[in-house]
């Protein structure tokens, strides 16, 4: 079918797990008639969950993008991951859609999982809808609204809502006849009503002058996009995916009322680098030059590198020359596809809006930036802030001779989740995956397995301590050297502050007067680095100080760069350890999840390790949340011993906090064990 950018509609479901997203994903594709039969996740037969390992576990762990075409709309709908651990995967795509419909469980209620992918979008400027699941069980009452609406807000209204005990639903935006389940379709009619007209002081006066009928459609929708784009409204809809009640009308309502790519909040474009870069916007004009956005990529493994990118300005057709971020050599589009699962349907061209995907092209990355003029300045998006990937886990290669097969895979399981971490530590010279839980980790593993055919040995890796300063301190060195030929003389003075947690590192010059020529201060700063990056007392990275080196002396002759890469080192090391020093630790948010018998040994656990619980709170699904901060280090084995003290119906997410300074008595062991190798000068 033929259609324009005002006809696309980009949503994605999202929200908690088990509210029944992949289910709903499934339905909507079968009432738009992009499915004769709609499958289940208990059949393994879903569109979206084709990956064997989410066959095998019941649940999503990845995106899936199909879309649906009807008179009037084109729809790409996006089916996310529902568990914390897999949010790499769920917050990659929202820069490619305008609306996120988070999907809530009414018998569980607000989920975790809602709460974060809500803060997520407001944080992008997606318009968000909220889609209450699961009609047809009897739990869809006003209890769930009304904790919808404490929750997130009076804006929170619903537009249809259930009848006949979920049965049938009832439009009460369009219409104001007849009871529903939650009362009188009038008042809710009222309500959604006077929330829209706020919009417009001209609507509102006319409105309240004259009533609804002096209001056009026109004008209900143009205030309807302007509450969905600004968060002045944030729509209910009410639906059962299993028996495909309200989910036409899901259809109607994204294709009546949903904004399109050139109503929605522009996506955060930059131009230039640094703290020069500008922001821009992109128009969706199907004229202008491309400005394309990599949001996703899969290696498959007959189709090579699979790019898939949301165009935010110009079209993109086939032989289409290409330019990815600030290459100076494009490649040419041979084939574009749109997805539909794990289908691959072949297009000729993608217009403002569209989502789309190239195959075997080796440049494209997350976040990578398509367009199609060489003399373009360098486009980014704004990075999406993802959540630190903290748990860890050191690798290699179950056989010998698999050094380089491991390297490569693990490289393309990277490149598709932006989540998952892979570091090589030169100091330990081991390898270390991270992830946002032991879930997503052993997830990782079995691909590697499954797909690359790489087996591997694990072990817990080194906590990634930091060490910083107590106070700030001065410190001085002299490098002197003399070998009969031509010698070394280098003299710094500087000294160290103590910055906030999370400033990093600052180096500043107050040198006055050339007692250190400017040539030579890059190698001063390069002796400080030396030591920044090795760790001064514990054999780890130094962070949150500055160094502002403010006097020193030099030779004509016998001053050159090692002398002063050496007295820079020297005088840093002299003044660190007048500074107080600390080792810092990771604290990490740890939530548990788990059932409410098992509270007890969950919380007498988590005193033995340090924590500090934040709060707990009980669903009602009979479990239990557990918030609590506690130091990484604490957390080597939590996951056999939550598994051991829950009967396996436990799981557990981390996310980086801070650093706090370790305890004395770990300061210590840590320095004891630390022996670093004396340098010559």
């Amino acid at each position: 079918m033929s259609y324009s950018t005002s006809q696309i509609r980009n949503v994605a479901l999202a929200g908690h797990p088990g509210a029944g997203k992949t289910t709903l994903f499934e339905a909507l594709l079968h009432a738009g008639g992009a499915l004769q039969t709609a499958g289940t996740v208990e059949r393994g037969n879903t569109v979206s969950d084709f990956d064997p390992i989410e066959k095998e576990r019941g649940h999503s762990i990845d995106a899936v993008i199909a879309s649906i075409d009807r008179p009037g709309m084109h729809l790409n709908l996006i089916d996310t991951p529902g568990y914390q651990d897999f949010r790499g995967p769920a917050l990659g795509v929202m820069d490619a859609v305008e609306t996120i419909a988070l999907v809530v469980d009414p018998e569980t209620g607000i989920g975790h999982g809602t709460r974060r992918m809500m803060h997520y979008a407001i944080g992008r400027g997606l318009s968000r809808a909220i889609v209450i699941n699961k009609i047809d069980t009897g739990h869809a009452d006003g209890r769930v609204l009304n904790a919808l609406r404490e929750e997130f807000g009076p804006e929170v209204l619903p537009i249809n809502l259930p009848a006949d005990g979920g049965t049938r639903v009832i439009d009460c935006f369009g219409g104001r006849e007849g009871d529903s389940d939650l009362g009188p379709v009038a008042e809710w009619h009222q309500k959604i009503l006077d929330q829209v007209v706020e919009m417009n002081e001209e609507v509102m006066d006319r409105f309240l002058e004259h009533g609804e009928d002096a209001i056009t459609p026109e004008e209900l929708h143009d205030a309807f996009e302007k509450c969905l784009r600004e968060g002045h409204l944030i729509p209910v809809l009410f639906l059962s995916a299993r028996t495909g009640v309200g989910t036409r009308k899901f259809l109607d309502v994204a294709e009546r009322l949903f904004p399109n790519p050139g109503e929605a909040n522009p996506a955060p474009f930059r131009k230039g680098q640094g703290d020069d870069a500008q922001p821009i916007t992109a128009r969706p004009d199907p004229d202008a030059h491309v400005i394309a956005d990599v949001f996703k990529l899969i290696n498959d493994p007959f189709v090579g590198k699979l790019g898939i990118f949301r165009v935010h300005q110009g079209t993109v057709r086939r032989d289409t020359p290409l330019f990815v971020d600030d290459g100076k050599k494009a490649f040419k589009i041979a084939h574009l596809f749109r997805l539909q699962g794990k289908e691959h349907v072949e297009i000729q061209q993608a217009i403002p809006g569209d989502i789309a995907a190239v195959a075997k092209i080796d440049e494209l990355h997350y976040e990578a930036v398509l367009h199609d003029s060489r003399d373009e300045d360098l486009i980014s998006l704004t990075p999406m802030e993802f959540p630190r990937a903290m748990f860890g886990m050191a690798i290699e290669p179950a056989t010998k001779g698999q050094e380089q097969k491991l390297a490569t895979a693990l490289g393309k399981l990277a490149e598709e989740d932006p989540a998952f971490v892979v570091e090589h530590s030169g100091e330990t010279n081991e390898t270390v995956i991270r992830g946002l839980s032991d879930l997503h980790l052993r997830v990782m593993l079995q691909r590697l397995k499954d797909r690359f055919q790489v087996e591997v040995t694990t072990r817990p890796p080194r906590i990634a301590y930091r060490e910083t300063i107590g106070v700030n301190a001065e410190g001085h060195h002299r490098h002197k050297k003399q070998t009969g030929g031509a010698g070394q003389f280098g003299e710094v003075f500087l000294r160290v502050e103590s910055l906030p947690r999370g400033a990093g590192f600052e180096f500043v010059d107050e040198v006055k007067g050339g007692t250190i020529p400017g040539q030579f201060l890059p190698a001063v700063e390069k002796g400080v680095r030396q030591v920044l990056a090795s760790g001064a007392i514990a054999g780890y990275p130094m962070q949150d100080l500055r160094v502002t080196v403010y006097d020193g002396k030099h030779h004509p002759v016998d001053s050159k760069e090692v002398a002063f890469i050496a007295a820079g080192k020297r005088a840093f090391l002299d003044a660190v350890g007048k500074a107080r020093p600390q080792v810092l630790e990771p604290i990490v948010d740890l939530e548990v999840t788990a059932p409410e018998a098992c509270m007890g040994d969950i919380s007498g656990g988590l005193a033995t390790k340090r924590a500090r619980i934040n709060s707990t709170d009980a669903l009602a699904s009979g479990e239990i949340v557990i918030r609590a901060l506690v130091p990484l280090s604490e957390l080597e084995n939590y996951g056999a011993e939550l598994k051991s003290a829950t009967a396996g119906r436990g799981r557990y997410t981390l996310d980086f906090n801070r650093y706090e300074p370790v305890p004395g008595q770990v300061q210590k062991k840590l320095m004891e064990a630390f022996k670093p190798q004396a340098e010559e000068d």
